[in-house]
């Protein structure tokens, strides 16, 4: 955890206490934001191979809200770069100002910071249908993986 200093003071004046120190926040915690606001927009089908349908397993396994989300977090804003899927026939550039737009607000209404740059990196585009089969195989493959750890 980062050294910070605190220190209290009397304000003679009104009588009332002050209290000084700092909020910072973790790379993480702005990524987690961020990953938990991307599940709104429409088209955008994965971050770096993390699907968006079962969301209550990715809170839970806070590393799978975070990838494929990379943050330069300072003490007044947030630069955000991220690497996504999106579906095909869907108009990238909407879904980009979708992502500006999402990530802003709820980095600014739950920390204060201003969000002051995102780039977005398309590493891929595919169908339903082919995110559906990708969802199995990634489902076949976490159930293999349990069953032979309970052995």
């Amino acid at each position: 955890m980062a050294d910070q200093k605190s220190t209290t003071g009397v304000n003679a004046q009104k009588g009332q206490e002050q209290v000084s120190g700092e909020l910072t926040f973790e790379d993480k915690v702005i990524q987690k934001i961020i990953g938990i606001a991307l599940e709104k927009v429409d088209g955008l089908l994965q971050v770096d191979g993390g699907f968006f349908s079962s969301m209550a397993e990715r809170i839970s396994n806070s590393d799978n809200v975070t990838n494929g989300i990379d943050t330069e977090v300072g003490k007044e804003q947030v630069a955000v770069d991220l690497d996504v899927v999106i579906e095909y026939r869907k108009d990238a550039e909407n879904i980009y100002e979708q992502i500006k737009k999402v990530s802003a607000e709820q980095v600014k209404k739950m920390t204060h910071l201003d969000v002051v740059e995102v780039n977005v990196h398309v590493e891929d585009i595919k169908t339903k249908e082919e995110i559906e089969e990708d969802k199995k195989t990634d489902e076949q493959q976490s159930d293999q993986t349990n069953s032979e750890s309970n052995n």
